[in-house]
């Protein structure tokens, strides 16, 4: 898993430098978006991998699970 999050990491900042620079052509500012930016967005991918595999093992618990009938009284 966490070989994963570095390798999306290693492109999340080659993306994010390409495109601040494109658009800033300054290396000061392309480094500095490109160090934060993708920081933040790898912490917040990993916990929505984990809130993701959560909810996938739920989802598969519930459908094994048979279905319960309510009784009238």
């Amino acid at each position: 898993m966490m070989l994963k999050t570095l390798t999306f990491a290693a492109l999340h900042f080659s993306v994010a430098f390409s495109v601040t620079y494109i658009l800033t052509d300054s290396i000061g500012v392309s480094g500095a978006v490109a160090l934060v930016e993708p920081l933040i967005n790898t912490v917040v991918f990993y916990f929505h991998e984990k809130a993701w595999n959560l909810y996938e093992k739920n989802k598969t618990v519930q459908q094994t699970q048979p279905f319960q009938l309510h009784r009238c009284s």
